[in-house]
């Protein structure tokens, strides 16, 4: 493979041999020398005051250490952060919580105390022995019951459990939609559930604290997406000066969101170290992440919509209720106001959107980021809307999406929700999946097949979501990210991202950008993330950001050290810089390549030399960081087929089809890896997965026995293609497309389903049981 076709090219992961041969260091695989271990005593209510704690029996355990509760973090360790807290409760305390529980517990699995052993065994053993008197009271479990003025209170003091009510006037979108029903159009309107789901990772939480007293510093190993948030955060959560904190993120397995957060463990872990002195280690059990890491999802969405008699959609109406939690996380109060409001227009040029929200505290685990943050709400509430518009017409779902779409020539587009849309060809992804899956013919095939009485359905989603999160002015604070690139004397290439990738494959594509820039092998780039101590500040991974934002930050750090050596060439070759062109690892003078000088040369001149040309200073080294003008907009159209077993209402998906636009590939192969986990999970919340609570606030999920998610038998083959529509927001005119599959998916997946049974809707997931239910009924 030549050097030139670098970028764009399926190169395998460099980071997989690590992975896949065990020679990989995760937060679990840290020992440290006298390391103790930490439990935690989790409540077993979903509401209750706390009348007493009584830990003695448990301090007298051979092999305890210590015992603590929220009595003993008091001025000490501060409250859980909010990245953006929200007016008018929020703001004034609402949803804040400490570490440990204080006066009363709010969801089934919020930490109560901990215990500190000499490992882990005697540590969970410990936790049998903590007595807690408990006063039970009512749970507000389902979220429209908890808005209601009589409704249980997690917080007395706000007289209510609804943090944020966002209700514009709706006068004008009333008038749109009565003047559409007087012309002759149609009105349609549904309820639509999307269910909490787990994020499950395969690797669950862990944590490793060590204090050292000498200088008061912290070192703390975390499994997180965001390792410099997490330090800045941390640091000033436990009163100590930001330089003394460190934060490593070795291995991650797997994050999907619910890794970008400041949990309580951290602090609580970080407590323990700096009270006894000794390293302390927390690994979170598979069902207390279940229990209580962040949950996603759980918004019930009201939709209207107004539609022309030819399929043209003018107006569209939401009505978000978005399921807090207990308390607040890192993101939690703006997922649905910051992430699904502005892309409720879609793909679609519709003139008259009105959207209004509330975000409602339940006794449930707390609500936060989990892949595709809700976008992937926002998207499934619009493609349903423009289903059941198809089901009243009586036209092809295809059809009037073509009638709805941005056209190509109106990028860049404000949308009617205010979202600025950077590019895009909405009509070329649909167009191409339909050929892919030869549409018209699979629609007379489905005549067919409802002829002998089979149900066969299709199902098409076409999505846009919002990337590249970091605009300037857009966030509470600056979402830019780092890149520090040193050139080192043989000519290997350091790269120290602020970003930090786990899973996503940036290493690879980041080793990409820049040996494409210089013409050198990729082996010859090192790629480092995660350690706070030797990258540069960054904003962590997570919105389909890594490569847009970050990945934009080495491409200029690479392009200002190309410039530098350029400089350097030229005086080592007697010619003028403009001359210099550089290609296949050599510097050679325009017109006259046989006048080089090797890349590797030039990098020992740079960084050995005594007799640098006048202005030149000796070293490759720089740092970029870069804060992106505007978001990007990857979109596709996803088709999903299902055939529904009559006599057991079990869905299988036959056929999956999925053209992805997320700008320009640098990866072909990482970005069908992307989509292909993004299909599964989006897949997964569609048929299987679902976080219940019973009416008292117990977890009935606690376990994979009880909580569901497809197994790859369970998956069909999935067909991928893409259009190609850069973006002009950065200048590697790439989008992002971690969340893509996630996103696109579910729509497709129910809305199959929907017409396998010629019903208009059917909420997810979409389990066998309630589909032979509809099946029987009719």
């Amino acid at each position: 493979m030549g050097i030139a076709a670098m970028l764009g090219t399926p190169i395998k992961r460099r980071e997989d041999p690590r992975l896949i041969t065990g020679q990989a260091t995760y937060v679990d695989d840290i020992k440290l020398l006298g390391m103790l271990h930490m439990a935690v005593f989790r409540s077993t209510y979903g509401h209750a005051r706390i009348n007493s704690i009584n830990t003695d029996a448990a301090r007298q355990l051979p092999g305890v250490v210590a015992v603590y509760t929220a009595q003993d973090l008091k001025g000490t360790v501060g409250n859980i952060p909010v990245a953006a807290p929200l007016p008018p409760h929020i703001t004034n305390g609402m949803g804040r919580r400490l570490p440990l529980a204080e006066n009363k517990v709010r969801f089934y699995g919020d930490p109560v105390a901990i215990v500190i052993a000499e490992n882990r065994y005697v540590a969970r053993d410990a936790l049998d022995l903590i007595d807690v008197d408990y006063e039970p009271l009512p749970a507000a479990i389902d979220i429209e019951q908890a808005m209601q003025p009589d409704a249980p209170l997690l917080y007395e003091d706000f007289k209510s459990n609804i943090a944020v009510s966002l209700r514009p006037s709706s006068e004008a979108i009333d008038k749109v939609f009565a003047e559409t029903v007087a012309n002759g159009g149609v009105v349609v309107k549904e309820r639509f559930v999307n269910q909490r789901v787990a994020p499950s990772p395969m690797e669950t939480r862990g944590v490793v604290a060590e204090f050292r007293k000498s200088d008061k510093s912290l070192n703390l190993w975390s499994s997180s997406q965001i390792p410099h948030l997490l330090r800045n955060y941390l640091a000033e959560q436990l009163g100590l000066a930001q330089h003394r904190v460190r934060v490593i993120v070795p291995e991650v397995g797997g994050g999907f969101g619910c890794k970008l957060n400041i949990y309580p463990e951290e602090a609580l872990a970080a407590f323990a170290a700096m009270k006894t002195g000794r390293p302390v280690k927390w690994i979170e059990d598979r069902d207390e992440n279940l229990a209580a890491t962040i949950h996603g999802r759980d918004q019930v969405n009201y939709v209207e919509a107004a539609a022309t008699q030819d399929g043209k959609v003018v107006g569209l109406k939401f009505h978000i209720i978005s399921d807090l939690g207990a308390y607040l996380q890192f993101f939690t109060d703006v997922i649905a106001i910051a992430f699904t409001l502005p892309m409720l227009s879609g793909c679609y040029d519709i003139p008259n959107i009105y959207s209004s929200c509330d975000t409602v505290f339940t006794n449930k685990a707390p609500t936060d980021a989990y892949r595709g943050a809700g976008r992937p709400e926002a998207t499934y509430m619009v493609e349903r809307a423009m289903d059941l518009v198809a089901n009243e017409l009586k036209r092809d779902p295809a059809e009037i999406r073509l009638r709805n779409f941005v056209q190509p020539e109106q990028f860049p587009h404000t949308m009617a929700t205010g979202a600025l849309y950077d590019s895009g060809n909405y009509a070329a992804a649909l167009e191409k999946a339909m050929d892919i899956i030869h549409y018209d013919m699979l629609r007379e095939d489905q005549k067919r097949a409802r002829a002998q009485g089979k149900l066969m359905g299709i199902g098409i989603s076409s999505y846009v979501e919002i990337c590249g999160i970091g605009p300037k002015g857009t966030t509470p604070f600056g979402l830019y990210e780092s890149a520090r690139v040193r050139i080192e004397q043989t000519g290997t290439v350091m790269v120290y991202t602020g970003s930090s990738p786990h899973g996503q494959g940036e290493e690879t594509t980041f080793a990409q950008i820049v040996a494409s820039e210089f013409g050198i092998p990729q082996e010859k780039v090192l790629v480092l993330h995660g350690d706070t101590d030797s990258t540069p500040e960054g904003r962590g991974t997570y919105g389909s950001r890594t490569t847009a934002v970050g990945g934009t930050a080495v491409y200029q750090a690479s392009t200002r050290l190309k410039e530098k050596m350029k400089t350097i060439a030229a005086a080592m070759l007697e010619a003028s810089a403009s001359d210099i062109e550089v290609e296949d690892g050599k510097f050679t003078v325009a017109g006259s390549p046989q006048k080089s000088v090797s890349f590797e040369d030039v990098a020992a001149t740079a960084n050995t030399s005594n007799t640098l040309a006048p202005g030149i200073e000796p070293g490759l080294e720089t740092t970029v960081f870069f804060e992106p003008e505007a978001c990007t907009f990857p979109f596709g159209t996803h088709i999903c087929v299902v055939e529904i077993d009559q006599d057991t209402g079990e869905p299988e998906i036959t056929r999956y089809v999925a053209v992805d636009d997320c700008g320009k590939q640098l990866n072909p192969l990482i970005v069908a890896g992307q989509v292909h986990g993004g299909i599964a999970q989006g897949v997964g919340q569609a048929m299987y997965e679902e976080v219940v609570y019973n009416e008292d606030g117990q977890l009935l999920t606690s376990t994979f026995m009880d909580y569901a998610m497809p197994i790859a038998p369970e998956l069909p083959f999935f067909e991928l293609d893409h259009t190609v529509t850069p973006t002009t927001v950065n200048p590697l005119g790439v989008k992002g497309v971690g969340e893509a599959g996630t996103i696109g998916s579910t729509p497709a997946v129910a809305a199959a389903v929907a017409d396998a049974l010629s019903v208009n809707h059917v909420d997810m997931p979409l389990k066998p049981e309630k589909l032979w239910r509809i099946i029987h009924k009719q």
